[in-house]
């Protein structure tokens, strides 16, 4: 971790993810990613996917969760709140702002525009953080079980509906035993092979 006052770093981190995140949680979380893994290097790439999914199965905004959290891990609960006020306080103040500003423009094609073209800038911010996601669970998996778990997560959520949270606590109870399943049916097929 850099030197520097702990306090300071997790309230600019915070400060910038709340005034840059736009469009929720979900386009928030890349920045927080490059703050708390490459800017100040509080944690391991690997640490952080496992923050987020747990942050994820819990209730509440993924943003705030994520400030708190690192704010914790850094300075306790003193730090945790210095994490999430730096978030919240300064886009609530720019949200009040914005929001008179919209609407008394609101009409404008120059503001309907202006909102338009950040879309796309917020869904490949989402896609290089998939990408890199799927790229470490490949690794830490493998090709055939990688694919699988994609798809099995694609259909839980996209064609039956299920709660991301179900699906993320289904993953994560079958990643708290996935080494010692993996070692049992390598020994099988092992065990199998020298039978042969």
């Amino acid at each position: 971790m850099r030197v520097g006052n702990a306090y300071v770093q997790i309230g600019m981190a915070m400060l910038r993810t709340g005034i840059l995140g736009y469009g929720g949680g979900p386009s928030i979380v890349p920045l927080v990613r490059y703050e708390a893994v490459t800017r100040f290097q509080w944690m391991k790439d690997e640490e952080f996917m496992e923050v987020l999914a747990i942050a994820n199965t819990l209730p509440g905004p993924i943003a705030t969760k994520l400030a708190g959290y690192l704010g914790y891990r850094l300075k306790g609960t003193a730090g945790a709140a210095v994490g999430v006020l730096a978030h919240i306080v300064p886009t609530c103040v720019a949200m009040m702002g914005l929001y008179s500003f919209i609407q008394f423009f609101s009409t404008s094609h120059v503001i309907k525009g202006m909102i338009a073209a950040v879309v796309p800038i917020v869904a490949v911010m989402l896609g290089v953080m998939a990408y890199e996601f799927g790229e470490k669970a490949i690794k830490g998996l493998g090709w055939v079980a990688g694919i699988t778990f994609f798809v099995i997560s694609f259909l839980l959520l996209q064609t039956f509906s299920v709660h991301p949270a179900i699906v993320i606590f289904l993953f994560l109870l079958y990643g708290a035993f996935h080494h010692k399943l993996k070692d049992k049916w390598k020994k099988r097929r092992l065990g199998t092979g020298e039978d042969a």
